[in-house]
């Protein structure tokens, strides 16, 4: 059965609807906990009634990704009441929310076409928001975007990489100039060029953002539209298979409930679905691989390869540094940095080397990887950057694909009425209105003529060569 007719079969859905159907700083350091009031608009999660006893799609995972998939299968539906769509966020304060942590970054600079699509998309998007997203009676929305390039740096090794892309990207419809070394320095002095061999600029439709913004304008939108939120832990799923129904084949499962654990209670609350779409960020993979553990045998597929990555957002003063025309630049030597706000402060970091993943048992800083690890790369593009202040720092996790690093976009193999979104490793937030979209067109009507995502399919993830995204920072 196409997932049209799992949503026909629905028992709250017609069945003729089946087919048819700056300041990321500033925004951060007002949502910490000690800053009472900061998480006013969130009380109202806090409180919310349990989840429903039956649903026709239950998103696992209030991120931007699982409000985004919600917001777009009530649009395209386009029928107030039709199917019911459930959103479960385990974490109504979003305090180790992905979405929230970001750089809240969007760029079109990437390897692979798919990427550079959606992200083109999704900034056409963000520029017409309020022609998707505003709900009437409410102010309209701002998310406090600073347009602006980014600047990819590369050295000798990794020129034709980057000139590879760029030709990639302009065939999509990116606008990218490629700079030589004396260009670079023409029009950004600040910049020292040794070992730069060639740069790549963004000249439209990238830039930064307020993640929170945006998070929320998809929440409330969709909630208007008659999507239910509610707070609890989607903890485990109950499935039809080979050993508990009869009919249906070896290695394979249908889900025919999830499992809900609500908010400081040990009661589980089961709610009957359709369809599930797991969104559910850097927990994902431990989500799916519970789902099939008892199907694993059968088809001897490896667990699921999305992970948590941590990593680490630093915050500094350098009033001689760069000024007001700062790109968003990721050098050779991985370390990034973008402007904050307009008062000489900056933010970034880096990924940590290989072999040396921090632990993703908790959301602590470590400072010292600053001092050793990101600072002297810092300052040895940017001298300026030799007398920075470092004024505050947070942690974050990327929801990682350690098979490809890229998104995972579609049916899951083994559950046959499970949906995957996730694994984007750090570019979710900026691809998030078009991943939404087309993964609600999928379950919809089954195609997308907007992006061809079928090399992100989670199925591809077993026994086919990464495709890999050289772009990732």
């Amino acid at each position: 059965m196409g997932w049209e007719g799992l949503l026909a079969a629905s028992p709250s859905i017609p069945a003729e609807l089946g087919p048819r159907l700056s300041r990321l700083g500033q925004t951060l350091r007002g949502q910490l906990p000690e800053s009472e009031g900061a998480w006013n608009s969130l009380r109202p999660h806090q409180n919310s009634p349990p989840p429903p006893e039956r649903a026709d799609v239950v998103v696992v995972g209030g991120g931007v990704l699982g409000w985004s998939v919600a917001y777009w299968l009530k649009t395209l539906e386009n029928r107030r009441h039709g199917m019911r769509v459930v959103v479960v966020e385990r974490d109504p304060t979003y305090s180790q929310a992905s979405t929230v942590l970001s750089v809240g970054g969007i760029r079109q600079q990437f390897s692979l076409p798919e990427n550079i699509r959606l992200s083109l998309q999704s900034a056409t998007f963000l520029r017409t928001i309020n022609e998707h997203l505003w709900v009437p009676n409410e102010p309209p929305i701002d998310l406090q975007f600073q347009p602006s390039g980014y600047l990819f740096l590369a050295s000798e090794h990794g020129a034709a990489t980057l000139e590879a892309g760029v030709k990639v990207q302009r065939e999509e419809g990116a606008k990218v100039a490629l700079l030589s070394p004396s260009q670079l320095k023409a029009k950004f002095p600040w910049i020292n060029t040794e070992n730069v061999a060639v740069a790549s600029y963004g000249l439209e439709n990238e830039g930064w953002f307020d993640p929170w913004s945006l998070l929320n304008a998809f929440r409330r939108k969709a909630t208007s539209l008659g999507v239910y939120s509610c707070v609890g832990e989607v903890t485990s799923f109950m499935a039809d298979t080979a050993d508990n129904t009869a009919g249906m084949p070896q290695g394979v499962g249908r889900v025919k409930y999830v499992n809900v654990r609500l908010p400081d209670s040990p009661e589980q609350q089961p709610v009957s679905c359709a369809i599930v779409v797991v969104a559910a960020g850097a927990w994902t993979g431990k989500l799916l691989d519970s789902a099939t553990a008892g199907l694993q045998a059968s088809l001897t597929l490896s667990r699921f390869p999305i992970e948590p990555r941590k990593r680490y957002v630093y915050v500094w003063h350098c009033p001689g540094g760069p000024g007001l025309e700062t790109p968003f630049l990721i050098d050779t030597s991985g370390v990034y940095f973008r402007r904050e706000g307009i008062a000489g402060n900056y933010l970034g970091s880096m990924s940590p080397p290989e072999g040396r993943e921090p632990d993703t048992g908790n959301l602590e800083v470590d400072h010292d990887f600053f001092q050793e690890e990101v600072w002297p790369r810092l300052a040895q593009r940017v001298p300026a950057f030799q007398s920075l202040k470092v004024k505050s720092a947070w942690a974050g996790y990327y929801d990682y694909n350690a098979f490809n690093q890229n998104g995972v976009l579609g049916p899951h193999p083994q559950l046959q009425n499970v949906f995957v979104l996730g694994g984007f490793s750090g570019h979710g937030l900026q691809q998030s209105p078009a991943a939404g979209r087309v993964a609600a067109e999928l379950l919809l009507h089954g195609s997308c003529a907007a992006v061809d995502v079928s090399r992100l399919s989670p199925a591809r993830l077993w026994g086919s060569e990464p495709l890999l995204e050289a772009a990732i920072v």
